[in-house]
C-alpha cells in the first residue's frame, strides 16, 4: 500500500477514535465510528483476496447496522427528551437498542458471530487492529452510559460472552479464530464488571490490549497462522516459542502473569458485591478459555523432535519486522504482575 495512503487511514482511525472518546453528544459520537469503520475497510481488503474481501463486506455489513441502529436509538431518545446528551438517557427502549448496537461493534455474545469469521480473513496486522484499536471507541461509549443499562442485562452479556468465548474456542485449527474467541470471552470479563467498578474495566481493557499485541506480533514473526504449523516453531526459534507460550498463558489469566491481575481484581469485586454464584461461573469460564490456551502450548513446546509432525517445516527466512515494539508488548504482557499495589492504589 502507498506509504501516504497508508498514513491517512492511519490517521482517520486514530481521528474517528479521538472524536468519540471526545463527545458527549451521540451524533459525534456516532460520526467518530463511522469514520473508524471508513478508515480500517481499506486496509482489511489491502490484498485483494477473496477472503479478505469477504472478511471486509461481512464487518462493513454489520459495523453498518450497528451504526444505523445507534442513530435510531439516539433519535428516539433525543424525540422523546429534547436532549441529544450521552448523560441523559431515559428512554429504556434507546437504552437497550444502543447497548444491542455497541455489544454488536465490539463482538459481545449472542452478536459475536462476525467476529471470529471477519478475523479469520484479514492478516494479522490488520487483525491487530481490529481486535485492539477498533474496540476502544464502542468501549468507551458502554462506559459513558453504562449507568443508564440494565444491570441484569449487562450481567448476562457478560456472563454468554466469557463462556461462549471459551466453549467455541476449543476446537478451533485456526489461530487467528482463537485470537477472536479469546477477545469475546475478555470483553465478557469487560463488561461483568462494569456496573460495580469502571475503573476495573479500563484495567481489563489496558491488559487485554497488552497481551493481545505481544499475540499477534509474536505470530507475525513466526509467519504462522495455524495450531499444526505451531509444532515446527520450536527448532527455528526457541526464545521467541518460549515467550508465545508464556504471552498465551497470561492471555488464559495463569499466575504470576500479567492476565492474572484483571480477572483476581473482577472476581474480587463480584464477590464484594455479594455475587458469589457470577464469580463462580466466570472462574470456570476463565478454565474453559485457560484449557484452549494450554492446549496451543502444548503443541509449540512437547511436540517437538523425536516427534512426527504433519505439517511441513517452514523456511528460516530473514524477517523484516521491527523486534521493539514485540519486545515492549512482550515484556509487558508476561511482568507487570508485581504493580498490582500500585493498581490498587489507583483505581481504590
Amino acid at each position: 500500500m502507498n506509504p501516504y495512503v497508508l498514513a491517512t487511514l492511519l490517521s482517520s482511525l486514530g481521528l474517528g477514535t479521538t472524536l468519540t472518546f471526545a463527545s458527549s453528544h451521540w451524533l459525534l459520537a456516532w460520526m467518530g465510528l463511522e469514520i473508524n469503520t471508513l478508515a480500517i475497510v481499506p486496509l482489511m481488503a489491502q490484498h485483494h483476496h477473496p477472503r479478505a474481501v469477504e472478511a471486509t463486506t461481512k464487518y462493513f455489513l454489520t459495523q453498518a447496522t450497528a451504526a444505523a441502529v445507534i442513530l435510531f436509538a439516539s433519535t428516539t431518545n433525543a424525540w422523546i427528551t429534547g436532549e441529544w446528551n450521552m448523560t441523559n438517557m431515559s428512554n429504556p427502549a434507546a437504552t437497550t437498542m444502543i447497548l444491542a448496537a455497541l455489544a454488536l461493534k465490539i463482538g459481545l455474545a449472542p452478536m459475536h458471530f462476525w467476529m471470529p469469521e471477519v478475523l479469520q480473513g484479514l492478516d494479522l496486522l490488520t487483525g491487530l487492529i481490529l481486535s485492539t484499536w477498533q474496540k476502544l471507541a464502542p468501549l468507551t461509549l458502554i462506559i459513558q452510559t453504562a449507568q443508564a443499562f440494565d444491570p441484569l442485562l449487562l450481567t448476562t452479556l457478560g456472563l454468554m460472552s466469557t463462556l461462549i468465548g471459551g466453549w467455541r474456542g476449543l476446537n478451533q485449527t485456526q489461530l487467528r479464530k482463537v485470537l477472536a474467541y479469546s477477545s469475546i470471552a475478555h470483553m465478557g470479563w469487560m463488561i461483568i464488571v462494569l456496573q460495580y467498578a469502571p475503573q476495573l474495566t479500563l484495567l481489563a481493557l489496558f491488559m487485554y490490549v497488552l497481551m493481545t499485541s505481544a499475540a499477534f506480533l509474536t505470530l507475525k514473526l513466526l509467519s504462522t497462522t495455524k495450531v499444526n504449523t505451531l509444532a515446527t516453531i520450536w527448532s527455528k526459534n526457541p526464545v521467541l516459542t518460549t515467550t508465545a507460550a508464556l504471552i498465551l498463558l497470561s492471555l488464559g489469566g495463569l499466575p504470576p502473569l500479567t492476565g492474572f491481575m484483571p480477572k483476581w481484581f473482577i472476581l474480587q469485586e463480584l464477590a464484594k458485591q455479594d455475587l458469589p454464584l457470577t464469580a463462580t461461573v466466570m472462574a470456570l469460564a476463565a478454565l474453559i478459555s485457560l484449557y484452549f490456551y494450554l492446549r496451543l502450548c502444548y503443541t509449540m513446546t512437547l511436540t517437538i523432535s523425536p516427534n512426527i509432525t504433519t505439517s511441513i517445516t517452514p523456511w528460516r527466512t530473514q524477517t523484516t519486522q521491527a523486534s521493539l515494539p514485540l519486545a515492549l508488548f512482550t515484556v509487558m504482557a508476561l511482568g507487570l504482575l508485581p504493580i498490582t499495589p500500585a493498581m490498587i492504589m489507583l483505581i481504590s
